[in-house]
């Protein structure tokens, strides 16, 4: 327990800003029906199977852990199964098609040594047990995003969110009054999330829209993530992400992260 108190800065209590990854690794396809389960970054809550959560341990020093696991619960023995006296599914007296059941279960890990504490437990520190109900509670942000991709063309993560290089060059971006740093531009600008440029967007074909010094930026540097300023709000779903080198709009998990490297403080934003 003294390990797990060592490491409670590392541990985030969930804003209702954040997105919750809990159901599929961002690297692989690993569930917590997967053979080593889930484990979710209690400071980023962004989940990763067994073989890429020590991957992102060495990358972000983030040791705590939330290890969800789901497994089977199989029919008992004792329960006789009903013989079919009918061609029909999931009607009386036909083939039964309801789907299996799952069991979850819970606990915290730390890292690198893969120590693990039961959940839920007394002796847990109060921040640590608010935190990972938070996230049990919470609606994932997978079933978040399926929910948008029913209304709108759906995005995936870019390649390049989970390690985005960000330079320390002690820019802050101010909450209003942007200007693209090339012309005279005040409106269609974007945020490079490398290294904090602000530049106008794509001309459109008319001669409206922008200069492309956003584009021609990334041409010169390889920066790929830019967020369109005036979309940031305490609705980090709601932002417009674009990738140069993927050429298309994207989904930043670490948003808020990125943002917060530049002293954006998203949730007083608004359109």
């Amino acid at each position: 327990m003294e390990l797990l108190r060592s490491h409670l800065s590392r541990v985030r209590i969930p804003e209702p800003t954040n997105r919750i990854y809990k159901e599929e690794c961002c690297i692989s396809f690993d569930s917590p029906k997967s053979e080593g389960g889930l484990f979710v970054d209690m400071n980023t809550f962004i989940a990763f199977g067994k073989d890429f959560v020590v991957w992102n341990y060495e990358k972000t020093r983030n040791p705590v852990y939330l290890h969800i696991r789901e497994t089977q619960v199989l029919p008992s023995e004792d329960r006789p199964s009903k013989k079919p006296t009918r061609l029909a599914i999931g009607l009386e007296g036909g083939f039964d098609n309801s789907e299996p059941k799952y069991e979850q279960s819970y606990q915290l890990v730390i890292l690198p040594d893969f120590v693990t504490l039961p959940f839920p437990s007394v002796e847990l520190p109060e921040k640590v047990r608010l935190a990972v109900d938070a996230v049990i509670l919470n609606v994932s942000a997978e079933k978040k995003e399926q929910v948008a991709s029913w209304t709108a063309d759906s995005k995936v993560i870019s390649k390049h969110a989970m390690q985005l290089e960000q330079l320390e060059n002690g820019i802050i971006i101010s909450p209003s009054g942007w200007k693209c740093e090339k012309c005279d531009k005040t409106d269609n600008l974007w945020l490079n999330l490398t290294d904090g440029s602000i530049l106008c967007g794509r001309k459109n074909w008319d001669g409206s829209g922008g200069n492309d010094h956003a584009v021609n930026h990334y041409m010169q540097t390889g920066y790929p993530l830019a967020v369109k300023l005036g979309t940031i709000t305490a609705d980090l779903d709601a932002a417009d992400v674009f990738s140069y080198e993927e050429d298309e709009a994207v989904l930043d998990p670490l948003l808020a992260q990125h943002l917060q490297h530049f002293g954006i403080d998203f949730s007083s934003l608004q359109k």
